[in-house]
């Protein structure tokens, strides 16, 4: 077995095959790339890929690329560009080399296509978009040959001059390689390789009027770069016949070591859409806010939401990687995330929905300062100052006129709890607005009780978090919730009618003062509520996004 094969691993069939072939001596070591198309940012789904591919040459010490395949100027942008090398980044992966882009080997592309041309394998097809439809058959009915099929070698060499000197309108013609119209593939029947856009290109400029399709240039790019292992996701398992149709019909790379390309389930989370487009759709439509919406599963949007580079790569690892598709259940991701965050949030207390305590046997306008622990499973962190006087902020929920059953562990009147790093107070009254919402709740506390249960033995068995008010800061808390209604949404023709109208709820608060400096997208346990960060858009003000709750509560 080669030296570089990483044995304590867990296995897949891409480790086997990259096993086999460095064993074999087919390569002495292994390439991958990451190739996203620039027309929108990257969701977890792409995570998946990056961690394979940069994960991968990080166990086998080999390469990694990171290659733009920008072939559609018209929807492509710079900004998805520096989205996702931003991504790339923060996920904790460096590319080898500099940054690639298919549009650096247009040239070559033009060339190969000269080279399929002259071998009679490529012409240069004037069916219009519906009669193309018409030809190329179904999946139970052979294709047609087109009328232009045998044109001659030098009529299409003529004719893909014209194209690339834009002669010809958009739509009026294409360069089609010549495969196969009876075959039971679909991407066989003489795919395009070239289509006319008179667009812009962010890298090019208006250099080019012709520009490859995506199959086309993929495998070449691939072969340029010296990819080894080519990792795709399985809609693309029938387009490997024409990945290696391409390679083996043209000199330079029908070799032995050329790229193969190899496919593995793609990542379908529950609740949410995996599509690009229709993630595109809904930024287009406004109905999230961006392509940041902590909402999205774009990694951008979970980066916003606290979500950490260690928690998706554990994420990653715990769904493997496998042919068979399946939908991935949200617990499984936020279960990483949880776990993650456990061990690196700071503590902090912040109270949602604030109701105001009066401790009526606290001296008035005496503020205490009182030590908790930053993380109370790790004392080499610290301690942090919180603070308690005569009036506080506890969470409506944290109080009951009166206890509904003995497992409440709440504030109640006639029963004691003990505020969290402080006293044990005892509710003795409250008041209430017109509609009958409690507003003030009256109590007392014992002075003997911080830091140890009271001395005469009786069991105080509840704690709740507060925030003390005179060094309170108001904050908004963004409240998350599955952004579809469905499990699967995308299978629906009308997926944006099934959003979750609950998928955002925002409320108003307090939290402790050392708040006020929290930075954004770092992401801290509020006690007792689960793990939020400041919202790295709203700088300006406190606004906390949630996370995750502290433990897994969906359905319940």
């Amino acid at each position: 077995m080669s030296d570089n094969n990483p044995t304590e691993k867990p296995t897949n069939f891409i480790r086997h095959q990259i096993n086999e072939d460095l064993d074999s001596g087919l390569h002495s070591t292994i390439q991958t790339r990451f190739p996203p198309e620039p027309n929108g940012y990257l969701h977890i789904g792409h995570a998946k890929s990056i961690c394979l591919n940069f994960g991968l040459v990080q166990d086998y010490k080999g390469r990694c690329n990171l290659r733009f395949d920008d072939t559609n100027p018209a929807k492509e942008d710079v900004e998805f560009i520096e989205s996702i090398k931003n991504d790339v980044k923060w996920l904790g992966f460096e590319w080898d080399g500099e940054i690639q882009y298919s549009s650096n080997y247009f040239a070559k592309f033009y060339e190969y296509a000269i080279e399929l041309i002259n071998k009679e394998l490529a012409y240069v097809c004037f069916l219009n978009a519906e009669q193309t439809r018409e030809y190329r058959g179904t999946l139970k009915q052979a294709g047609k040959n087109s009328p232009y099929r045998n044109t001659s070698v030098a009529q299409n060499l003529e004719l893909l001059v014209k194209m690339k000197e834009g002669k010809f309108s958009e739509g009026e013609c294409v360069l089609r390689a010549k495969i196969d119209m009876a075959s039971p593939f679909m991407c066989i029947r003489d795919p395009t390789l070239y289509r006319i856009r008179f667009e812009k290109h962010h890298q090019t400029g208006n250099e080019w009027r012709i520009y490859p399709m995506y199959d086309f240039a993929h495998c070449i790019s691939d072969a340029i770069e010296g990819v080894t292992h080519s990792l795709c996701t399985l809609e693309f398992q029938d387009n490997r016949r024409l990945y290696d149709w391409i390679l083996e019909h043209l000199e330079d790379f029908n070799k032995p070591n050329r790229p193969h390309q190899y496919e593995f389930s793609r990542l379908n989370l529950e609740y949410t859409v995996m599509s690009k487009r229709k993630l595109q759709q809904l930024v287009e439509d406004e109905l999230v806010l961006g392509w940041n919406d902590p909402r999205l599963p774009t990694i951008s949007g979970l980066r916003r939401r606290g979500y950490t580079p260690a928690s998706i790569r554990d994420f990653v690892e715990r769904i493997g990687v496998s042919k068979v598709d399946s939908m991935t259940d949200m617990k499984i991701l936020e279960d990483a995330v949880r776990d993650d965050l456990n061990v690196v949030a700071p503590r902090t207390m912040g109270v949602i929905d604030p109701i105001k305590v009066i401790i009526e046997n606290y001296p008035e306008k005496q503020v205490e300062t009182l030590k908790a622990p930053i993380h109370p499973q790790n004392e080499d962190r610290g301690k942090r100052n919180i603070f308690f006087s005569q009036e506080l902020y506890i969470d409506r929920a944290d109080f009951k006129e009166v206890a509904p059953n003995k497992k409440f562990k709440r504030l109640a009147i006639g029963k004691e709890v003990r505020l969290r790093n402080a006293y044990v107070i005892n509710a003795t009254s409250f008041d209430t607005d017109f509609d009958g919402n409690v507003t003030t709740v009256y109590a007392t506390y014992d002075a003997d009780t911080l830091g140890k249960n009271p001395t005469d033995g009786r069991k105080v068995k509840g704690v709740i978090h507060f925030v003390e008010a005179s060094t309170a800061f108001k904050a908004e808390f963004r409240l998350y919730d599955r952004l579809f209604t469905l499990e699967n949404p995308g299978k629906n023709d009308h997926f944006e009618q099934l959003l979750n109208p609950k998928s955002l709820v925002v409320t108003y608060g307090v939290v402790e003062s050392s708040m006020k400096d929290a930075k954004a997208e770092l992401a801290y346990q509020f006690e007792r509520e689960g793990y939020f960060c400041r919202d790295s858009e709203a700088s300006d003000s406190l606004v906390f996004n949630k996370t995750v709750a502290l433990r897994d509560t969906w359905g319940n």
